[in-house]
């Protein structure tokens, strides 16, 4: 997470420019045949109690004996995917343009070397794909998520999709070192589509090897899965292998070529389909399957829209304006941004925090774009508007969530401009997101109205020292008094539920990285146990630095889209 607001509030009220919309067994080839079989959306054989038990005791044997304690019976299917939307007829293996398709066959290239398992997440095995948590430690299991097997009756799938890379057209993109290897529908009746990253090399890999390699997997792994828990709409990462196969980086793309480790992390999604999943076929005239291809998403994922309905592209393009922007603003609430630390890769700043809603309203410009050839004319005005309100929705979202940081209720004129007051202070005294906002939370109003700030508030003693901080405090306070029924003890209660004490910030990812790079996993076990509960105060988080300031080793810490 950032540790810098680093962005004036006008950045995000003025003119705006989807995150990408949304949004496991057989290693030989010659059997593709036998895995091309009719059949239901994969899930596992559930057994049924035959118990006299009490309700309470039968209802936690009945979640129990749902969770598959192998995966002898634990199926996946592609049969949703491939029965509507066409596969590319090139069954090889190579890199290529592809046309007039949107998946390719591609098998994931096993590792050479031996495979550990370095973390797997508990709540997506058990909660979205019905497994055991012991299944994990199983053979089959390592097999299964590192790409060395696929489950059988199921086919392995790359995406075809095109899209910008800084602004600028790049053509045909797609699943580069990804592997779709099926649909898993659960015991509530969700279907969750799986993704291995880093398994191998597709027709769509471009220049590169297909594989990840082990910094940028556990930097994935760890922010997905805390994100979820900050309650932010996010794919979920199953699992993390590690090989001792060579893979050859230049991370900062400056000649400075070293050897690193392939690996793996399983991803789940409820669809990987994005913005650039339409643009490519309507950049190559491809209409008629961007028709499929959109009725297809809006029947699997759009259930509030009628793919019998003539305005249905306006209606599902309404709806990813609304939900765009309500994503960006629940981002930027916990100072989440792509990119948040000084990324090599982004000389002119493109995706800094700042312009996070910026790059939302340009991504959704292009979506436009490739809806337009399906839309007549009162469709493509009515959809401009839709877009025109998009700054409307995201500043409204965004003022309601920082007014519950905060701790303010109700509606008062000003209020705006308290939180940018704030965020002023924030970015020209350089103060840490996160502990600003969760110090604000636990400070009394008495220690604030009396400027003296204890030590232990550290991110608020480094704003005190701006000339303006009293002005700032004394509108706060003024402002709090108008809260209606309110105590201070509620008011620190109630932000302490949604300003988190920690996030990943990029030193405690990077301190995890170092460490596994000599097969020493602990932090990020501790990282992700502590990411799982963001908002409670934990001994281990605090002795491991998690809130007190950025260590002197990282202030000169930088990524690139590599890592």
């Amino acid at each position: 997470m950032t540790q810098r607001s680093g962005f004036p509030f006008c950045c995000l009220t003025r003119r705006l420019q989807i995150p990408q919309l949304l949004l496991l067994c057989v290693t030989c080839h010659a059997l593709l045949c036998s895995l091309v079989q009719p059949g239901l959306e994969g899930s596992a054989s559930l057994m049924h109690l035959l118990s006299n038990k009490s309700n309470q005791e039968q209802g936690y044997c009945e979640t129990e004996a749902r969770l598959a304690s192998s995966l002898d019976f634990w199926t996946l299917s592609s049969e949703n995917l491939i029965a509507v939307l066409p596969v590319d007829p090139v069954k090889e293996n190579y890199v290529r343009k592809v046309k007039n398709c949107i998946f390719s066959i591609a098998f994931p290239t096993p590792f050479k070397s031996r495979v550990r398992l370095v973390a797997v997440s508990k709540e997506v095995l058990e909660d979205i794909l019905d497994l055991d948590l012991s299944v994990s430690e199983t053979d089959a299991f390592i097999q299964l998520v590192s790409g060395e097997k696929i489950v059988f009756g199921s086919i392995p799938l790359t995406h075809r999709y095109g899209g910008h890379q800084f602004g600028i057209w790049a053509d045909q993109l797609g699943d580069g070192r990804a592997h779709l290897i099926g649909i898993y529908m659960n015991r509530q009746g969700e279907k969750w589509e799986l993704q291995l990253k880093g398994s191998g090399k597709t027709p769509y890999s471009r220049n590169g090897d297909g594989r990840a390699v082990l910094r940028s997997s556990v930097r994935e792994f760890l922010c997905s899965e805390a994100m979820h828990y900050l309650g932010i709409p996010t794919s979920r990462a199953a699992s993390l292998v590690v090989s001792d196969d060579e893979v050859w980086r230049d991370q900062f793309y400056n000649g400075n070529i070293v050897k690193e480790r392939g690996a793996v992390v399983l991803r789940v999604a409820k669809s990987w389909f994005r913005i650039g999943s339409l643009e490519i076929l309507a950049h190559y005239g491809e209409l008629d399957l961007l028709r499929s291809l959109l009725d297809f998403i809006i029947q699997e994922h759009f259930p509030s829209v009628n793919v019998q309905e003539p305005n249905r592209y306006v209606d599902f393009f309404s709806i990813v304006v609304s939900e765009t922007a309500q994503l960006i603003a629940l981002w930027m609430s916990v100072g989440f941004a792509h990119d948040f630390v000084p990324n090599t890769s982004d000389d002119e700043r493109r995706y800094k925090i700042g312009n996070q809603a910026n790059i939302g309203m340009f991504n959704l410009n292009k979506l436009l774009q490739a809806l337009n050839p399906l839309l007549d004319r009162g469709q493509k005005h009515l959809a401009a508007q839709i877009l025109e309100g998009y700054p409307v929705l995201y500043y409204t979202r965004f003022t309601e969530l920082f007014k519950a940081k905060l701790g303010l209720l109700g509606e008062r004129k000003g209020d705006g401009d308290l939180i940018a007051f704030l965020l002023h202070l924030m970015e020209k005294t350089e103060a840490d997101f996160t502990m600003t906002f969760r110090q604000l939370s636990e400070i009394t109003q008495s220690q604030l109205q009396e400027l003296n700030i204890p030590q232990q508030f550290w991110a608020l003693k480094m704003i005190s020292k701006h000339q303006l901080f009293p002005a700032w405090v004394s509108q706060y306070l003024l402002r709090l008094k108008s809260n209606m029924n309110d105590s201070d003890s509620e008011r620190r209660k109630r932000m302490t539920t949604v300003n988190p004490r920690y996030v990943l910030k990029n030193w405690m990812a990077e301190s995890a990285v170092q460490k596994a790079e000599r097969n020493d996993f602990s932090e990020v076990h501790l990282l992700q146990q502590i990411l799982q509960h963001p908002f409670q105060k934990h001994s281990a988080a605090e002795k491991a630095g998690y809130a007190s300031p950025t260590p002197s080793w990282a202030e000169g810490l930088r990524v690139s889209c590599s890592s």
